[in-house]
């Protein structure tokens, strides 16, 4: 029984003991689209409606949420996996209560991970699934290997994109390579859009419409239209002070447009995905342990 396999039945095995979070993946096409400003703002929201959120930063080196929310947390996911941090250590408290966790260098050392640090890992994150309703992960832009391990490991994903032309073809590219990864189920895959940063309903109705045509013929991926919110100055006001534009500014149209998606996601109409962190985190690595076996047997 390979590493992969081990991990599969450890999975299985704390997912019947243990009950599992929804997990939201948000991402973009490219970076500067508002993509952490509305991971941060949904968190808040959906805290506000009595659920307990966590928002993971799997945006390496940037470190957004931290500027965003004028905080430094002492630790990071790679002090829990390598330096025999607590999962309580590494989760700091954000605005709302919010708890948020850094990703570090941690998701990118997955591939070098002993077994017993493999399976401390998953225990360590069956916890994490107990600690909160809904964790919201906030990927990096772009196309690179670990913006798409998150999205292709994820069953929920909102893909946000601005009016601008790059943001629009460079969506588009994020969803064809998403098309082509090994390891993606588009039909296990819900994916919402989000139009930000447009002057109408309309606007951003269309702006879906515009990209879902495309896709729909090209790639057979059909995303669904999570909502839009509107181009508003007091978001910049916001982040020049390090606050949510939710906690800022609670009545701007910015936070009231965020409100609504928040509630879109929870309408009642719609079962929750609970395929847990546990569970996304596991087909990740599993996916990092096929493709360093087939690279070495490529090698011999």
């Amino acid at each position: 029984m390979d590493q992969a396999e081990q991990l599969r039945m450890l999975v299985k095995q704390q997912e019947r003991k243990m009950p599992t979070a929804r997990v939201i993946t948000v991402t973009s096409g490219k970076g500067g689209v508002g993509k952490t400003s509305i991971a941060v703002n949904l968190a808040i929201q959906i805290q506000r409606m009595g659920k307990r959120v966590i928002v993971l930063d799997a945006d390496f080196g940037l470190a957004n949420i931290e500027v965003m929310l004028g905080i430094r947390p002492q630790y990071n996911l790679a002090d829990l996996m390598f330096r025999g941090k607590s999962l309580s250590e590494i989760i700091t408290k954000g605005p709302e209560d919010i708890g948020f966790i850094s990703g570090g260098s941690g998701i990118q050392e997955l591939a070098r991970m002993t077994k017993e640090q493999v399976m401390y890992l998953t225990q360590k994150l069956v916890e994490l699934d107990s600690m909160a309703d809904v964790i919201i992960v906030d990927t990096g832009a772009g196309i690179a290997d670990n913006v798409l391990e998150f999205v292709t490991a994820s069953s929920e994903v909102l893909l946000v994109a601005t009016p601008e032309p790059t943001s629009i073809t460079d969506a588009y590219a994020l969803l064809k390579a998403l098309n082509k990864r090994a390891g993606f189920k588009r039909e296990n895959t819900s994916i919402k859009m989000i139009s930000n940063r447009v002057n109408s309903e309309a606007e951003g109705r269309n702006l879906y419409e515009k990209m879902s045509i495309v896709v729909d013929k090209f790639l057979n991926i059909q995303p669904e239209f999570l909502g839009m919110i509107p181009q508003d100055d007091l978001i910049s006001k916001a982040v020049m002070i390090q606050k949510p534009i939710t906690v800022a500014y609670p009545n701007s149209a910015a936070a009231k447009a965020l409100m609504a998606i928040a509630a879109k996601l929870y309408d009642g109409t719609e079962q929750d995905v609970k395929k847990g962190i546990t569970g996304l985190f596991s087909d990740m690595i599993r996916t990092k342990f096929r493709k360093a076996r087939n690279k070495k047997e490529g090698e011999r």
